[in-house]
């Protein structure tokens, strides 16, 4: 009987020992994880930019007269040799000898204006043929395989912006011609003393009114603005980035834009890295210093025409593009010492337990860290790790 007894007394005492050793041991540690999957990582730079646009055309009277009441406004399209306004003279003589003077150098000034931009035309005519040459260079290599995609693409976007340069060539050649046909006639109407009953104003190029300075009749003086045009066809981007980022986006690099209203991302790329920077106080009262960005649009005219001058919009220059990347979310990436050295670590999950396993990070975004070595495809990782896991800690996914 006592021996019973006894037998019951050990077991029972067995039995709470293990109940307060379950109640007392550790609990796994709920984590949330994310897999390691393959895919394109891209390293952007996001900032605001404004359209602007790449030619803006001021219309003003080329000399002093009575002006006719302005018929245009805003948002009308008017063709070249198009008039757009009329001026009359005014009962006392136009020109003096002071202003015949004048109108003469303004003559010669248009004139060499007329022979830069045909030689302008010329240098880009060699441009173009050399870019075609180029790109029929590259595709007959890239049907031998023997060049890759990405540079007959580039060879085709340096062909179309030099075709670009020569249609913008030939609109200044029109438009200094225009000047100096301008600078003729006003010389023209000042001389027959003022027998002419009006002189006309002509637009100089295909455009749109952007804003009519003066649209009511009123005397105007030689230079008085009239109305301002401009072709929203040609439209490009500006943003101002600091300068240690306008570093990392040479002409060339791709550019997405969205966040203009638009259902699309556009694609533009970048054109120019203004070469002087400027100072800037940003919201927070911090002096930065920032430089511009000219950016042109590559997508469709028919994708983005509703974008018009000083628009808003956003852009993200891309300055990493990494095709079949191992990606994990940034969240998962820590930093720590190791031996008197920093390198980067993950925490992922075996037989139930954590394991700290360091990585060789190749870039990271706000969203994605790129794994060059250290883990393979469908790793388990924890992400937002809790300052409770440690090497060894047991662990479990939360919700389960």
């Amino acid at each position: 009987m006592r021996t019973k007894r006894l037998v019951y007394v050990v077991i029972a005492v067995l039995a709470v020992a293990g109940l307060l050793a379950w109640a007392f041991a550790p609990r796994p540690i709920e984590v949330e994880v994310a897999t390691a999957t393959l895919g394109v990582f891209e390293r952007t730079i996001d900032e605001d930019g404004k359209t602007r646009l790449r030619d803006r055309y001021v219309v003003s009277a080329p000399l002093t007269g009575q002006l006719a009441r302005i018929g245009l406004r805003e948002g009308d399209m008017v063709k070249a040799g198009e008039v757009l306004a009329t001026l009359s003279p005014a009962v006392s003589p136009m020109l003096d000898d002071r202003t015949v003077g004048e109108l003469n150098a303004r003559i010669e000034a248009a004139q060499a204006m007329v022979q830069r931009a045909a030689a302008r035309i010329e240098r880009a005519q060699v441009a173009v043929a050399q870019a075609r040459i180029e790109v029929r260079h590259s595709e007959e290599l890239a049907q031998q395989g023997f060049v890759a995609a990405t540079k007959l693409q580039n060879d085709r976007l340096n062909l179309r912006a030099a075709q670009k340069e020569q249609e913008t060539a030939v609109l200044d050649r029109r438009v200094a011609g225009h000047e100096l046909e301008q600078a003729r006639a006003a010389l023209a109407a000042g001389e027959d003393g003022g027998s002419r009953n009006a002189f006309l104003v002509r637009a100089p190029v295909d455009a749109q009114v952007l804003e009519v300075t003066q649209a009511s009749a009123a005397a105007v003086t030689v230079g008085s603005p009239l109305l301002t045009l401009g072709d929203t066809r040609q439209l490009e981007v500006v943003a101002e980035l600091l300068t240690a980022e306008a570093l990392q986006t040479p002409p060339g690099t791709p550019v997405r834009i969205d966040r203009w209203g638009g259902p699309t991302v556009l694609e533009g790329r970048v054109r120019l890295v203004e070469p002087g920077a400027f100072t800037k106080v940003s919201a927070l009262g911090v002096e930065e210093q920032r430089v511009r960005v000219l950016i042109d649009l590559l997508s469709p005219y028919e994708t983005w025409q509703a974008l018009g001058d000083g628009y808003r919009v956003g852009v993200r220059l891309v300055v990493r593009h990494e095709e079949n990347a191992l990606r994990v979310p940034v969240s998962a990436v820590f930093p720590r010492e190791v031996d008197g050295r920093r390198e980067m670590a993950v925490f992922v999950i075996e037989s139930g337990r954590a394991k700290i396993v360091p990585v060789e990070i190749g870039g990271r975004n706000g969203v994605d860290a790129w794994v060059k070595r250290g883990l393979e495809e469908g790793t388990q990782v924890v992400v937002y790790p809790p300052s409770s896991v440690k090497e060894g800690v047991r662990v479990k996914l939360r919700g389960e």
